[in-house]
């Protein structure tokens, strides 16, 4: 039987809004957050919590507003998310380092979770001790455009399929005149389930395919398997990526607020989602980070998850030190 967290529960943070957070390791550890993907990805099985040294470090995860274990959930409908921002996210991160008496931590940001963890570092410096990123994302519009767009270069195919869907659904999308991003998520607000749940599935199938290339060929992922999960998942994923990441002004211009911050970026050559212009283009403009670029790898991969756990004991250190 897996031992559970050493401490968890529910957290208001205002807005009628409770996040479910997490502690693992040793209480008087370096605290470190993790800090989830997605956006709507949670925190699943805490396997997280395996990237880090538990004798030494303070870890808590949390999981973001709608999603997981915290309500209310953004697959339910009725579910506003106009209080549902990168600002919001930021505001409940630091209600949860009030809550937990935590000073400063590592932030461990994955995917989405790295845009996260820049954006909490970019507006709570003094709060950082390092960063660890991997899958590095900044959630600007172009990567938004090429995730769900210019991607369909390389699978054709499946973007067909992803893009027709949005054409035919009576929204009055057409491929050249509108972001389909935006479509996607004018779908995911319909009052009929029906089209909710057919445009989950399609973005759920396209997620599949374009993550496919460095994790061992297209595979379905079992969570979309969960209507809950793929709901939520899709509604907050084309809401957060519909505006940018809620990002103003885009998080590489404001990369001077980092400094004196180290870090460690983790991506694989092989990221066709997330290609490594974004992570390059970070290192570049923030001295005090360490790129490192696994060749093999893709959006994740076992070489990456490894060398995740050696930058988490080498921040540690650091600020231990």
């Amino acid at each position: 039987m897996t031992e559970g967290p050493r401490k968890q529960g529910l957290h208001g943070v205002g807005e009628s809004q409770q996040i479910y957070w997490e502690e693992w390791g040793s209480p008087h550890g370096v605290p470190a957050l993790y800090v989830h993907g997605g956006p709507g990805g949670g925190l699943g099985t805490s396997l997280y919590r395996n990237r880090f040294d538990l004798t030494a470090t303070r870890v808590v995860g949390f999981e973001q507003r709608g999603c997981g274990r915290s309500t209310p959930h953004a697959s339910d409908p009725s579910t506003s998310l106009v209080t549902n921002t990168t600002a919001h996210l930021i505001q409940d991160m630091e209600h949860l380092r009030e809550h937990l008496g935590i000073d400063a931590w590592i932030l461990d940001g994955v995917s989405w979770g790295s845009t996260l963890a820049l954006a909490y570092a970019q507006a709570h410096p003094e709060r950082v001790l390092g960063l660890v990123l991997f899958a590095v994302t900044t959630t600007s519009r172009r990567e938004v455009d090429w995730i769900t767009e210019g991607v369909g270069d390389i699978f054709p195919e499946a973007w067909e399929r992803f893009a027709c869907h949005a054409e035919q659904s009576g929204i009055g999308y057409k491929r050249g005149k509108g972001r389909l991003v935006e479509a996607y998520a004018r779908l995911m607000e319909s009052p009929e389930p029906a089209v909710r749940e057919a445009a989950s599935q399609e973005w759920a199938l396209w997620e599949d395919t374009h993550i496919s290339i460095g994790a061992g060929g297209f595979q379905r992922d079992t969570r979309w398997l969960e209507d809950r999960f793929r709901l939520a998942f899709t509604r907050l994923t084309a809401h957060y990526w519909a505006h940018d990441g809620f990002c103003e002004p885009p998080i590489l211009e404001r990369m001077e607020r980092l400094h004196g911050i180290p870090g460690i970026l983790l991506h694989g050559r092989r990221d066709i989602s997330s290609p490594t212009i974004t992570a390059w283009q970070l290192s570049r403009s923030w001295p005090e980070s360490n790129l490192i670029v696994d060749e093999g790898d893709g959006h994740g991969g076992p070489a990456m998850i490894g060398r995740w756990r050696e930058a988490n004991d080498e921040l540690a250190t650091r600020a231990s030190s």
